[in-house]
C-alpha cells in the first residue's frame, strides 16, 4: 500500500445490509416507529463501514451519509480501521488518518468503532486498544455493544460476570447501550432486563442506555424521563452515559433535537454547557492512558451530572 490508498483487505471486505436488520438479529419487532430509527442508525454503521474504499481521504464518502446518522458512518468506519490496522500491523496508519480533519469531530464514536474489531467473530482474544490516552477505553465499550448487537441478551448475561475490573465495567456499558437496540427503545423492557442481572454490572449497564437514548434517539422529553425512574438508583449512571452522548454530538457540530431535549429534561441546560461539563471532568486527564484516568473521569462525571440544577 502507497500513500494511503486502498489494500487488498480494504477493498474486498464489506458488511451484508441484513446485520441492520432487526429481525435477523432476533431483537424487538412489536414497536415499529422506534424500529425505524434504530435501524437507520445501524444503517448508517453498515454504510460507514463500507464507504471507506482506501484510507487517503476516508471523509469524503462519509460526508455523504445523512447528518444524524453520519456519527455512526464513523463508528463502522471505526471498526474497518481497526481490521486495516490489524491487517497490516499499523501500516496502514488508518485509525490515524480517520481521526484527522472531519473525523476529529467524531473521535468518541471513531474509538467506540475501532473496538468493533474482531468482536463479531467471538474468537477469544483481548480487544485492541488504540494508543489514544484516555479516550482508548471506549473501544471497550464499543466490544461491548458488539457483544450483545450479535449475542443478544444472553450475552449481556455472560459479560455481566465480569463486573468489578474497569475493562469489564467499559464492556459492561457498551452492552446496556446494545440493550437500547433489542429492546427497541422500551424503558420498561430494559429494566426488566437489567433487574435480571447481578447487582454489580446494574450501574454499567444504565450507563449505556443513558447514552444510547441520548445519542441514537428515540429519548425526547417524555421518554428520557421515563428512563431516568426505571433505572432507580442507578440514575447518575445513566446521566454520566447520557453527557458522554451530548458531549459526542456537540463535537460533531450536529445536535438533534431529541438529543437537545433529553440534555435539557435531564441537566436543565442545554448542549454546549453539558459538553462543556465533559472538558471540565477530564482535566489533567487527557494524556493519561491508565484505566484508573477513565474512571475518574466517570466518577466526575457522575458528581457533576448530580449537582443541584
Amino acid at each position: 500500500m502507497k500513500n494511503g490508498g486502498p489494500t487488498p483487505f480494504s477493498g474486498r471486505l464489506r458488511l451484508p445490509a441484513g446485520m441492520a436488520d432487526f429481525a435477523r438479529r432476533g431483537f424487538r419487532l412489536d414497536r415499529p416507529a422506534d424500529r425505524s430509527v434504530l435501524e437507520n442508525c445501524a444503517h448508517g454503521f453498515v454504510d460507514g463501514f463500507n464507504a471507506v474504499a482506501g484510507w487517503r481521504d476516508p471523509h469524503s464518502a462519509l460526508a455523504r451519509i445523512p447528518e444524524e446518522e453520519r456519527g455512526f458512518a464513523y463508528e463502522g468506519a471505526g471498526m474497518r480501521a481497526a481490521l486495516t490496522d490489524l491487517a497490516t500491523m499499523g501500516s496502514a496508519g488508518a485509525l490515524a488518518k480517520l481521526l484527522a480533519g472531519p473525523g476529529s469531530g467524531y473521535v468518541h464514536l471513531v474509538h467506540v468503532g475501532y473496538g468493533w474489531g474482531l468482536a463479531p467473530s467471538r474468537l477469544p482474544v483481548p480487544v485492541v486498544l488504540p494508543r489514544t490516552p484516555l479516550l482508548r477505553w471506549l473501544a471497550l465499550d464499543g466490544a461491548g455493544f458488539a457483544e450483545v448487537y450479535f449475542g443478544g441478551i444472553a450475552a449481556a448475561k455472560r459479560r455481566s460476570r465480569s463486573a468489578g475490573t474497569v475493562k469489564g465495567d467499559a464492556r459492561l456499558a457498551g452492552c446496556g447501550r446494545a440493550l437500547w437496540f433489542v429492546e427497541s427503545a422500551d424503558p420498561d423492557g430494559i429494566a426488566n432486563v437489567i433487574a435480571t442481572l447481578p447487582a454489580a454490572a446494574q450501574p454499567h449497564l444504565w450507563a449505556g442506555v443513558g447514552l444510547a437514548a441520548c445519542y441514537a434517539g428515540n429519548a425526547g422529553e417524555t421518554r428520557i424521563d421515563q428512563v431516568a425512574k426505571v433505572s432507580g438508583k442507578a440514575e447518575p449512571y445513566l446521566r454520566q452515559g447520557a453527557l458522554f452522548a451530548i458531549a459526542a454530538r456537540f463535537r460533531s457540530g450536529i445536535v438533534p433535537e431529541h438529543t437537545t431535549l433529553a440534555c435539557q429534561r435531564l441537566f436543565a441546560v442545554e448542549p454546549d454547557e453539558a459538553a462543556e461539563w465533559t472538558e471540565t471532568a477530564a482535566d489533567g486527564l487527557n494524556e493519561r492512558s491508565d484505566p484508573e484516568a477513565y474512571l475518574e473521569w466517570k466518577s466526575r462525571l457522575r458528581k457533576l451530572a448530580c449537582r443541584p440544577a
